[in-house]
């Protein structure tokens, strides 16, 4: 896939002022592609416009892939404390493993004893989390 670059970030590769990449473009001097009211260079045009090799473009903020996050709590009833054990031992089990998206889950267990509740609180990706709810809902509704 081709590379393109911003007029800001030629700029900066190259330790010009944005105005002076710009007259480049104007002229003719350096290849670019007017994409609205904005200019985009191919990282093939750089390279041949400094004859070496350019530099990937850095990332632009808030242009790459957005994350989601999800935080849900789930109160299981009638849970006694080996049945908390249990449960926590296998939920823990369960997000161990490497994440597809590279985020953790991260998860909490509170035992109420007093109220024989168990509460887990997940936060993670919202794939990664409705699989573990998905565990979790299997594993509460065969317990006795």
């Amino acid at each position: 896939m081709a590379q393109y670059y911003s007029v800001e970030q030629v700029a900066e590769l190259l330790g010009l002022h944005v105005r002076t990449v710009r007259g480049y473009i104007r002229d003719g001097r350096l290849a670019a592609t007017r994409i609205g009211k904005q200019y985009r260079i191919a990282r093939a045009d750089l390279e041949a416009f400094t004859g070496a090799p350019a530099a990937p473009p850095a990332p632009v903020p808030g242009a790459g892939p957005r994350r989601a996050e999800v935080s849900a709590v789930v109160r299981i009833e009638n849970v006694d404390r080996a049945a908390a054990d249990r449960l926590s031992t296998a939920v823990l089990a369960a997000i161990a493993g490497p994440r597809e998206g590279g985020w953790p889950l991260h998860v909490e267990t509170v035992h109420d004893e007093e109220r024989e509740t168990l509460r887990l609180v997940v936060l993670g990706d919202p794939a990664d989390t409705a699989a573990l709810l998905g565990i979790v809902h299997t594993m509460t509704s065969s317990m006795h």
